[in-house]
């Protein structure tokens, strides 16, 4: 590794880029103090006498002491001191898990802090194999401020959050999750970091461009040599010494360098040759042309999500408003091409044109959910589709998700017909504490429901201890037949959609009625695979077919109807 401590015979070496420093002590916590020795473009080293246990941190000046942006493991929090972790210590009990083809994902979000930390997550996963989901997503598990967040307000993206627990129980976890024959992701931020413990512009402002603007400011300068290496090499840390299966990579877009990404998954590519590893884009961009095997998998489809949210809810404000006209011809679009927006003009980005051409890509190549973290997580009072929707078109809405041929996510929560919220949660203080309660509730004026100023003031404080356990999943009122129906689609997805999913191609979709559409595909074996579906309030004609569905919920035609055939 470029950054971070190694560990050696004879020692352990610490390195540290600090191009704006002419000088930087290594202090260990019993008291030693090294001078670290100035290396050519920035970087910093110093070897001492430091095993896995040890805790150090650098010394820029007398008031400043920092921990290492590349630590594996924090004593204190971000502020804290950083330890020495050993990678090789932990004996895996399953050394040859190879992984799972990405053909057979059905993957569940989860977040590791209202689940318990990584030993509590381990305890949820027989159950979670059981049902029939094959791989789990973990919300970012890296450091960050305080002992509550989402993760994508991290600082230290090589070191798992304390509070969590320890790196051999992350490791744990994924070995626990593979003896199921589950597949691990993790989800990483390599756009921007949060706002309280990021200590790298105090020693090194050539790591951002601040001439790029992001909503969180300066955008990374991925450009750079130390930089490229700082990410790359993290990636390179979670998929083979926590053998994570697979990275879905936050919101690319806002690093703004297509080049990087390119380069970065080559070599992650490279480097775990023979294993099944999945890269997964969040790219708002739509940019298909990142999307093929020698580089990402697939993208979070948006889209998708976005246009089932206005027929299941009929919300057309903010970002719904770009899927609001006809949205039956918008969904058959989804899934006869997999982007909605190729190209036109987004009216919630000013007009500006959105996306590339899709239309060439499998299905396999986006990943379509009805709600995730963001999606319930960015309403102001974070409510769940068993909460806004009518329940039999929620029902026809999951069918089409599991049954479809685009890779399934689901949240932690859906397959009980949660009604817990999923609400933002942090754990800052003082200042920063009062500026992110009030941006948030200042984020929701805009929407008619909280224009009054007493309205606004319902939101939840992200800060409260409540606010956090609030968002802990629990089953709904009527739990046992939403698992029914999980269990149900998901025995079929096994049996008949993904024996045939590889190289599936789409045969044409279009709308039928105000929220209706039909949609067939050619599967890989030749068969083709027909989908029915009804979410407006109005009776429609489904074109006739001689077989009989392998799925029906609702009179075929009937509001809140949907049936799949499969023509073998």
């Amino acid at each position: 590794m470029t950054w971070g401590p190694t560990l050696a015979a004879d020692g352990t070496n610490f390195r540290l880029w600090a191009p704006d420093r002419d000088a930087v002590t290594l202090e260990l916590a019993d008291g030693d103090a090294v001078p670290m020795t100035r290396e050519p473009e920035g970087w910093f080293s110093a070897t001492a006498s430091a095993g896995a246990g040890t805790r150090y941190r650098f010394r820029l000046t007398d008031d400043l002491a920092v921990p290492d942006p590349a630590s594996r493991g924090q004593s204190g929090g971000v502020h804290g001191w950083s330890v020495v972790v050993d990678p090789e210590v932990y004996t895996w009990r399953t050394p040859a898990w190879r992984g799972r083809p990405w053909e057979e994902m059905v993957i569940q979000e989860v977040h590791v802090g209202t689940l318990g930390g990584f030993a509590g997550v381990a305890d949820h996963l027989p159950a979670i194999a059981e049902l029939g989901i094959t791989g789990i997503e973990l919300m970012p598990v890296n450091a960050f401020g305080g002992t509550r967040n989402w993760g994508y307000d991290g600082v230290l993206p090589y070191a798992p959050a304390e509070n969590y627990g320890t790196p051999d129980e992350l490791k744990a976890l994924v070995d626990r999750a593979h003896e199921l024959g589950l597949v691990v992701f993790l989800d990483v931020v390599y756009n921007h970091f949060g706002p309280d413990g990021n200590y790298l512009g105090a020693y090194a402002k050539g790591f951002f461009h601040p001439e790029v603007d992001t909503p969180w400011g300066g955008a990374v300068a991925v450009d750079q040599a130390p930089v490229h290496r700082y990410f790359v090499d993290s990636a390179l840390m979670w998929l083979n010494e926590y053998r994570f299966d697979g990275l879905r990579f936050d919101a690319v877009h806002a690093i703004e360098n297509d080049a990087f990404l390119d380069a970065m998954a080559a070599e992650l590519r490279e480097k775990t040759a023979g294993r099944h590893v999945h890269l997964v884009l969040e790219n708002e961009g739509n940019d298909a042309d990142r999307l093929h095997p020698a580089a990402f998998d697939a993208q979070w489809n948006d889209d998708f999500h976005n246009v089932l949210h206005v027929l299941l809810t009929g919300e057309t404000s903010a970002y719904y408003a770009d899927f609001a006209d006809h949205p039956a011809e918008r969904l058959a679009r989804c899934l006869g091409e997999g982007f909605i927006y190729q190209g036109e003009a987004s009216p919630n980005q000013d007009g500006k044109p959105r996306g590339k051409s899709s239309a060439h890509l499998s299905p396999t190549a986006f990943v379509a959910f009805l709600q995730n973290h963001d999606q319930i997580g960015n309403r102001a009072m974070g409510e769940r589709l068993t909460l806004l929707a009518d329940r039999q078109k929620l029902r026809a809405a999951t069918a089409l998700l599991l049954l479809g041929p685009q890779i399934p996510l689901l949240f932690m929560g859906d397959a009980h017909g949660s009604e817990s919220p999923f609400l933002f949660f942090t754990d800052f203080h003082d200042e920063l504490a009062d500026a992110v309660r009030e941006g948030r509730r200042k984020e929701f004026a805009k929407f008619a429901a909280f224009a009054d100023p007493e309205a606004r003031e319902a939101i939840p404080d992200p800060n409260a201890h409540a606010t956090f356990h609030r968002s802990r999943a629990q089953p709904g009122p009527d739990a046992a037949a939403w698992q029914d129906l999980y269990r149900t689609l998901l025995k079929i997805r096994h049996e008949e959609i993904i024996p045939r999913l590889r190289d599936t191609t789409a045969i044409g979709a279009e709308a039928i009625g105000e929220g209706a559409v039909v949609a067939r595909w050619k599967m890989g074996d030749g068969a083709i695979l027909t989908i029915a579906l009804n979410l407006g309030d109005d009776i429609v004609d489904f074109p006739p077919l001689e077989a009989s569905p392998i799925f029906a919920d609702g009179k075929l035609g009937e509001a809140a109807s949907v049936a799949v055939w499969l023509d073998r």
